[in-house]
């Protein structure tokens, strides 16, 4: 008579980085083993050997781009777009060849010994947002390793039908995390990763419930094992008991029962207790995004961050280009209103071009930016400024400034306006003549002189 063991129950801790429950099975991903040997390449492999490299990069370069042309949401290929850069980075793209030829090593002994260096160099940060970058660096190398093993593509396996199961890994990149979005997993967790890292923010953006940080949970999960996911107190029950599984089912119905009034609330009149009405308007990154802030309530735009069109390129993007932009914003808000800000780039955010890297200063809260860098920089502004007003024929726009910080800046920038106008009606082109302008009160100086702001200004 065979025995029956029971599976032991047993409760992990780790970081809780998205909120939500999930039930499920375990699904263990494979884990590409950063221990990797040092062989020994005869002096006429070399060249081969460096050309097994180079061609696993330009495998994974196809495999992210492929990537994102599969995504219609920048804000998610933005993520694949930093792993690209760190993939394009010298330190890892060429130094690893130099070990190669030196060394007469295999790609991945070489590859993973330059990654210990920069990993070391991030683990010296104090701060904790800038040292958890090093787990994006793992990431990639992980990733070129896997590719020089023979294991291409993605992590996870194909025709998965994955509504009830849990992702458990070592580790998960950004682009592992996307893909989860055809697989429809219900939840994951690793051994790897922090709060800020880039893992844990697609998961709350893609609303999976996730737990990083466990240490240990590859190694001590099995595959098919049921998994309670508290991703709001970073919590992972293993095998739980009936009673336990019960309490959480019924957590996770009241969880998803409190979701779904929240949902029915996104387009409610938001009003006071008072019956003082609220006007709600969304911020946005682009046009693609006003269709969803439409969607939860928002009555128009208050700011869509204009320096996200400059930084997404190489190239200062043209009047036209710009013009489309603003413009598709303002046709997609069907009559609502769309504040429009002049960028705001400077030191934390430089222009596209040798004169913006010049301009870096220790302090980015001083120095040449926002609109002390347009005033500075009249050709491009007055680039921006004809976009912004022509789009205005379009729909309702007003227009915003930021940083303005005394009176004479006020009258600069009124003066360049003019003069954008002015060259529009030469060339008879439509624009809303009585465009509405204001400023983001942001400086000391322009909260003890707001006299002048508001004699000046449409609105603050």
């Amino acid at each position: 008579m065979k025995e029956n063991k029971l599976k032991a129950s047993f409760t992990l801790h780790g970081l809780p980085v998205s909120g939500g429950i999930a039930i499920g099975s375990a699904y263990l991903v494979s884990q590409a083993t950063l221990e990797v040997s040092h062989l020994l390449i005869p002096p006429r492999a070399v060249e081969k050997e460096v050309a097994r490299f180079d061609a696993a990069l330009a495998a994974i370069r196809q495999d992210f781009a492929d990537l994102k042309a599969s995504m219609a949401a920048t804000d998610l290929s933005a993520f694949v777009d930093l792993h690209l850069m760190i993939l394009a980075d010298p330190e890892l793209s060429e130094v690893p060849r130099q070990i190669i030829r030196e060394r007469r090593c295999n790609a991945e002994w070489a590859i993973v010994q330059q990654m210990g260096l920069l990993v070391e160099q991030f683990e010296k940060i104090d701060d904790v947002y800038l040292r958890e970058r090093s787990y994006d660096v793992r990431q990639v190398v992980e990733r070129v390793v896997r590719e020089l093993a023979g294991h291409s593509g993605g992590r996870l396996g194909k025709g998965i039908k994955g509504e009830n199961l849990i992702v458990v890994a070592h580790d998960l990149s950004p682009a592992d995390v996307i893909a989860f979005r055809e697989h429809n997993f219900a939840s994951f967790i690793t051994d790897a990763g922090g709060a800020t890292s880039h893992t844990a923010i697609l998961a709350r953006g893609m609303n999976i419930p996730a737990v990083l940080g466990l240490h240990n949970a590859r190694q001590l999960i099995h595959d098919k094992e049921t998994l309670i996911v508290d991703g709001t107190h970073g919590v992972v029950i293993v095998n739980p008991d009936p009673r336990v599984l019960e309490e959480y089912q019924l957590k996770k119905s009241q969880f998803e029962i409190d979701r779904s009034k929240l949902r029915l609330l996104k387009t409610a009149r938001a009003t006071t207790l008072d019956k003082v009405k609220i006007e709600l308007l969304a911020n946005i990154e682009g046009p693609h995004e006003v269709p969803l802030a439409l969607e939860n309530g928002a009555e128009g735009i208050a700011l869509p961050r204009t320096e996200f069109i400059f930084l997404k390129q190489s190239e200062m993007p043209s009047e036209d280009e710009q013009f489309e932009a603003y413009r598709k914003a303002a046709q997609g808000l069907e009559g609502w209103p769309a504040t429009i800000r002049t960028f705001d780039l400077g030191n934390d955010k430089v222009l596209p071009s040798d004169q913006g890297e010049a301009r870096k200063r220790s302090n980015p809260a001083l120095g040449l930016r926002s609109i002390r860098l347009s005033l500075a920089e009249p050709k491009p502004f007055q680039a921006q400024l004809r976009a912004i007003l022509r789009a205005s024929k379009y729909g309702k726009i007003k227009l915003l400034v930021p940083m303005l910080s005394h009176a004479h800046q006020i009258d600069l920038t009124l003066a360049a306006l003019e003069q954008a106008k002015a060259s529009l009606r030469s060339e008879r082109i439509a624009f809303d003549e009585k465009i509405e302008v204001g400023s983001m009160i942001e400086v000391p100086a322009a909260a003890l002189a707001i006299g002048p702001f508001l004699r000046r200004l449409n609105f603050i």
